[in-house]
């Protein structure tokens, strides 16, 4: 079949086969399509849309265009956990300690950062030693010990969605929900775990920014993951606030050890705790009211904690980083960044809190930008706080003095402060199963 063809037709509107999907995958991938033809018939996509048929088979053609991973001589359950990314969110390094501490393994392949968003794999290599690219039998070795192990994604895993998102990336026709939904599940089904639980974030810190298309999303991610029989459950949770009140990479893995001590703020523990929660009940270990419980547990008994440590241990990392989080360098300048007026913090712009620890050097802007570990923002007000005139509404912290005024300006301009207190709104918006 023509390339021309499968162009054209998407183009009036019909519904490719999953033969034609996959034979522009399979193309793509292989090189025999060209780049302006595959971005022709991304933004016939993006205006035309897709099925849910559609949608799944592209999501499996891009899961099966490289190498598929083999878990089953790891023993037990295989969990993981994803989110669509947002401000603060280092949920990663809090749930899957907990979840492994209670008996279900977690394989688990993350991303770095680009823009406003932080990546796992960033905030892990700021710990002194951790290695994040293991060879693929150390990496099992380790989840079978340890109960988890997090790496790199695995570049030979659905190479179609590096090509693809490079590819929409550069010709606007990255919000596609079935483009976005066939590059995140693509990946996902590409690792052989039982159960995934998915973190949708809505609001204006993250990539859909109202409700109603994180839903739209969340449940058609849940029913493709279901096509491929997983077992499956979506939260879309609330990032018109930044999580927990620490911003870039080594500030938030120490504030994610803190939660393990039982000292986190209370929206991280509250989301950490649920979606902890949810994986143990797909996972078979309970009712979600036992599983929360459990949770809650495995953090004030210090197992979680340990199983963080043994984890950092076995891929390389210095361990005592874990229990004497001092250890992790700090920035050589810090500012605080003072309230302008009296009163309430009614909502911030959460991008614009992002784009502030970026213009620090805690983020990139390309994919081959250093990121300055120590770099970001300590938030000492949150959302319905009152707040007088002088008052600190975050500490930025920086390796270069000269990136204050850019990150307070941007920071200032992101914060809200009305003399009417903000109704209070839930973490958790809705669930998807």
């Amino acid at each position: 079949m023509r390339t021309y063809d499968i162009i054209r037709k998407k183009r009036d509107g019909g519904e490719l086969s999953e033969a034609e999907i996959k034979a522009f995958i399979d193309g793509y991938v292989s090189g025999e399509i060209p780049d302006y033809q595959a971005a022709a018939l991304c933004m016939a996509i993006y205006f035309r849309g897709m099925s849910v048929e559609e949608t799944t088979a592209l999501t499996f053609a891009i899961r099966d265009s490289g190498e598929r991973l083999d878990f089953s001589d790891i023993e037990g359950l295989r969990v993981d956990k994803h989110s669509t990314g947002g401000v603060g969110d280092k949920t990663s390094l809090i749930v899957a300690p907990i979840v492994a501490t209670l008996g279900v393994k977690v394989a688990k392949m993350s991303g770095r950062g680009l823009g406003h968003t932080g990546g796992t794999i960033d905030k892990l290599e700021s710990i002194e030693g951790f290695c994040t690219d293991l060879p693929i039998a150390k990496f099992k070795k380790i989840v079978n010990e340890v109960g988890i192990a997090i790496v790199g994604q695995n570049a030979s895993l659905a190479p179609a969605d590096k090509l693809l998102y490079a590819l929409r990336d550069v010709t606007a026709t990255v919000d596609s929900l079935p483009l976005i939904v066939s590059s995140i599940m693509g990946k996902k089904l590409a690792a052989d775990d039982d159960c995934i639980v998915l973190d949708v974030k809505t609001g204006s810190g993250s990539f859909m920014k109202t409700l109603d298309d994180s839903r739209k999303l969340a449940e058609l991610m849940v029913a493709i993951g279901k096509r491929a029989g997983k077992k499956m459950r979506a939260l879309i949770t609330d990032m018109d606030r930044p999580l927990g009140n620490a911003i870039g990479n080594s500030l938030e893995v120490v504030e994610a050890i803190e939660t393990l001590r039982g000292k986190g703020p209370a929206d991280l523990v509250e989301l950490c705790v649920a979606l902890a929660a949810h994986i143990l009940c797909l996972a078979d270990k309970g009712s979600y009211e036992e599983c929360e419980k459990a949770a809650r547990e495995a953090i004030a008994s210090g197992k979680a904690l340990k199983t963080l440590a043994d984890m950092v241990e076995a891929q390389g990392g210095n361990k005592e980083w874990i229990y004497n989080p001092e250890n992790f360098p700090k920035a050589k300048y810090s500012f605080a960044v003072k309230a302008k007026t009296d009163g309430y913090i009614t909502g911030v712009d959460t991008e614009g809190y992002g784009v502030a620890s970026l213009l620090l050097g805690a983020g990139r802007n390309t994919k081959d930008d250093e990121i300055d570990m120590a770099a970001g923002i300590y938030l000492c007000t949150k959302t319905g706080d009152f707040v007088h005139c002088g008052d600190t509404l975050a500490w930025l912290y920086s390796e270069k003095e000269s990136a204050f005024a850019a990150a307070e300006k941007r920071l200032l301009e992101a914060t809200r402060i009305s003399d009417v207190a903000p109704e209070k709104k839930p973490l958790i918006l809705d669930i998807f199963e």
